[in-house]
């Protein structure tokens, strides 16, 4: 193989890696990216293994959070000073209300893992409209568009659903 042939057979490689989402050097998709893609591409292979990976990445971090949280609670400080041992109870208190918040997050993110596997994600539960791609960046676990989310709280704030 010539050197021509190379290099165009490189070029011809990143530009089908670009065409996949992927950036040149192979990397998943920055969030700058996958914002600059077009409508069309809405919730492609790319995308979707985007916000896989973002996903797991939150899963883990949560998985590492209750490990480390339950190492924590299970030292034994012994205190004499009572203001001490309640600021002590205190921050274990927080740290479980930290965890159990976290832990519905968890059953959040696996569903949405779910979603992604069964081909559902990214596309809102009760009106079948894309859910948006900036939606989704910042609350990856959303499975409502914003207008649904946005009725479905008026409606808990009017009828105390």
């Amino acid at each position: 193989m010539t050197t021509k042939e190379a290099s165009t057979k490189a070029k011809s490689a990143e530009s089908s890696k670009k065409a996949s989402g992927s950036s040149a050097k192979g990397a998943p998709l920055t969030e700058a990216e996958l914002l600059k893609m077009s409508e069309k591409d809405y919730m492609n292979a790319a995308q979707l293994e985007f916000f896989r990976t973002k996903l797991q990445t939150l899963k883990e971090d949560i998985l590492k959070h209750a490990s480390e949280t339950t190492e924590h609670l299970r030292e034994n400080i012994l205190v004499p000073d009572p203001a001490d041992r309640a600021t002590i109870e205190e921050e274990h208190a927080l740290e479980l209300r930290t965890r159990d918040r976290e832990r519905k997050l968890l059953k959040k993110v696996e569903q949405a893992l779910s979603r992604i596997d069964s081909g559902d994600y990214g596309w809102c539960e009760e009106t079948g409209e894309p859910i948006g791609l900036s939606r989704l960046i910042a609350r990856p676990t959303a499975n409502l568009s914003l207008e649904a989310q946005e009725r479905r709280e008026l409606r808990q704030k009017l009828f105390g659903e």
